[in-house]
């Protein structure tokens, strides 16, 4: 792979996706048993948004930063600036935190994050970033090998019952990662059926993400739940024209707190053409 997350840190789609993971992680930690979380494409875990990479891009610029300084924004997008502020200095943007550092810093003592990076130099940047930490294991390793060695997890011989599977792939060659996830993700429900499992997954034309969604709808899982940015119309198979979030076993109320959030999303990410989804793939009315 030569995928590196660097180019991209802080844009659109990742401002939604660690919206939605800090949401579900708000849902985990209303309770006060241990959860669990296993995050199979981890990165490095902290972005210079000056650094050469993001530089490079810039991506930030139409993606975190004009949600800054929004006035009376929707409490769970108030809940992601501030966890975003949290990596920085006062009054500024110089990091970008990635899904481990957020859930980390959600987590309280008694749970655990398993994060899964293969790319060598990008795993041994995530084990700096969390060496010390005992709540967080770094594993150099395919995230979707870790779905089989990982899960149920345990910790001390206990078993962990409630937690998350985040799978976030870099999609390099889409035709052969759908599939994949898929697979992982029923595995994952397979082995811990209690789990929520959350997919990120980009957004060039829309069409060709159905047999995919065919694929969610037949896993063994109560609800899944859809929630996409699309900041310009879905015409080009050439960019990135948005993303989504595909929730399996979404937890409770997890679409009201997103629900508010993506109007703004739009408003203040999207081109002419954006549009926002929050739709219900597959639901359990009981």
């Amino acid at each position: 792979m030569n995928y590196r997350h660097a180019f991209h840190a802080g844009n659109h789609a990742d401002v939604l996706k660690h919206i939605v993971l800090l949401a579900m992680l708000d849902a985990l930690l209303r309770k006060e048993a241990p959860f669990f979380v296993l995050d199979t494409h981890a990165g490095r875990g902290r972005y210079l948004l000056r650094g050469e990479a993001a530089g490079r891009t810039g991506e930030a610029t139409t993606g975190i930063l004009p949600l800054l300084g929004l006035k009376d924004p929707p409490p769970l997008l108030a809940r992601y600036l501030r966890a975003v502020a949290a990596d920085n200095p006062v009054d500024a943007l110089l990091v970008y935190p990635g899904s481990p550092l957020l859930t980390a810093q959600a987590m309280r003592a008694q749970d655990r994050l398993a994060a899964c990076e293969l790319q060598p130099e990008e795993a041994a940047a995530l084990k700096a970033l969390f060496a010390g930490d005992p709540r967080v294991a770094v594993h150099a390793r395919d995230g979707y090998d870790a779905v089989h060695a990982l899960l149920p997890p345990r910790v001390d011989g206990t078993r962990i019952a409630r937690g998350l599977v985040l799978v976030d792939p870099p999609y390099e060659a889409q035709d052969e990662e759908y599939p994949r996830v898929a697979r992982a993700v029923r595995e994952a429900l397979e082995r811990w059926p209690q789990a929520t499992c959350a997919v990120w997954y980009p957004i060039k034309q829309r069409r060709s993400l159905q047999p995919f969604f065919r694929k969610l709808e037949g896993l063994p899982a109560r609800s899944v739940l859809l929630t996409e940015l699309l900041v310009r119309p879905d015409d080009s198979p050439l960019r990135l024209n948005g993303s989504g979030m595909a929730i399996v076993n979404p937890l409770w109320k997890l679409d009201e707190a997103i629900a508010p959030v993506l109007p703004v999303l739009g408003d203040k990410l999207g081109e002419r053409g954006a549009s926002t989804r929050l739709e219900w793939l597959k639901r359990d009315e009981g």
